[in-house]
């Protein structure tokens, strides 16, 4: 008799949300412009030394950020490619290194009273080195934690923005 081992998604996607007490009016501009994102993004703390160019838009679809960094931040770009204000960003995502890789980064805002409703999610190829490491650790778990951290510090900048 064989082993049988549970076939693995060939995707994968994390999604993380929050309430932010601020308009969505408030709170898009953090994420639709690049050089909002070190008030909030875990990822800008990586490695203080990283190298940044920002190019295309000022904001908005067709800007995009290029960074390298130490092996913690690795080198990559960012490129938003639909923009709706004040609901929905969405980001082409390339990572070059440590391990290249292309996924999709949303962002939606719903209004909910005087809040704003904030999902961050990211999808893409599940790479075959992570669908081997799956076993080991969870992509779900690894990104999650990161985008609580964003949400959390970008909750905080809105609605210090707000008052």
């Amino acid at each position: 008799m064989r082993n049988h081992m549970p076939t693995t998604s060939n995707r994968f996607c994390v999604q993380r949300a929050t309430d932010i007490q601020a308009s969505p009016e408030k709170i898009f501009p953090l994420i639709n412009d690049f050089r909002n994102w070190p008030l909030w993004s875990p990822y800008e703390k990586l490695d203080p030394a990283m190298k940044k160019n920002y190019g295309g838009a000022a904001s908005g679809k067709g800007a995009f950020y290029e960074w390298t960094g130490s092996s913690k931040a690795g080198q990559g770009r960012m490129e938003i490619i639909e923009a709706a204000p004040p609901s929905r960003i969405a980001i082409k995502l390339d990572f070059i290194k440590p391990f290249e890789g292309h996924n999709i980064a949303e962002f939606t805002l719903q209004p909910k009273n005087d809040a704003t409703g904030i999902v961050w999610s990211m999808s893409g190829p599940q790479l075959f080195i992570f669908r081997l490491m799956k076993i080991f650790f969870s992509m779900d778990k690894m990104l999650g934690k990161d985008f609580e951290a964003g949400l959390a510090k970008m909750k905080s900048v809105a609605e210090t923005k707000s008052n």
